[in-house]
């Protein structure tokens, strides 16, 4: 049952946070600050609501899913894309987070490769695997050089 509160938490504080940064306008770096505060400040004063252990991990899943809702709505904008990232967040919380211990950086990394593998489910559903990168590589590189030579102009 533990499990599964902290996969909503995570599943929850990315749709959060999310809509707090794009429909409410709060800004990505508030919205999640704001969030994880409010959930943190709530179990920080009443900890003996629920169990020890999810009163010590509720704060970080939370906090971790929060950073995936600071995606901007121009890369990602699908509320399902947002809950299963902040549903693989918490899948790796839960399975490496003893791994991290002492390492800076562990939840926003995590929250990174959620995302990234979320945001990489269109590119394996195409036939051509390969080659979009290579031709989004190729238009980036091409779009640089044409900067570069209309400012030397």
């Amino acid at each position: 049952m533990e499990i599964f509160v902290l996969i909503c938490v995570g599943i929850f504080g990315s749709l959060l946070s999310f809509y707090t940064h794009v429909h409410l306008k709060q800004g990505p770096i508030r919205s999640s600050a704001l969030l994880t505060m409010l959930v943190a400040g709530f179990l920080y004063f009443f900890p003996e609501l629920l169990s020890p252990y999810l009163t010590k991990n509720i704060p970080y899943v939370f906090i971790g899913s929060s950073f995936i809702g600071m995606v901007s709505s121009g890369q990602l904008s699908s509320y399902l894309g947002l809950g299963l990232a902040g549903l693989i967040f918490t899948f790796i919380f839960l399975n490496t987070s003893r791994f991290f211990d002492g390492f800076g950086g562990a939840l926003g990394t995590s929250a990174c490769v959620s995302l990234l593998a979320v945001m990489s489910i269109p590119y394996l559903k195409t036939n051509r695997k390969v080659t979009i990168g290579f031709l989004q590589l190729r238009r980036l590189v091409l779009k640089n050089k044409k900067r570069h030579i209309r400012k030397a102009r």
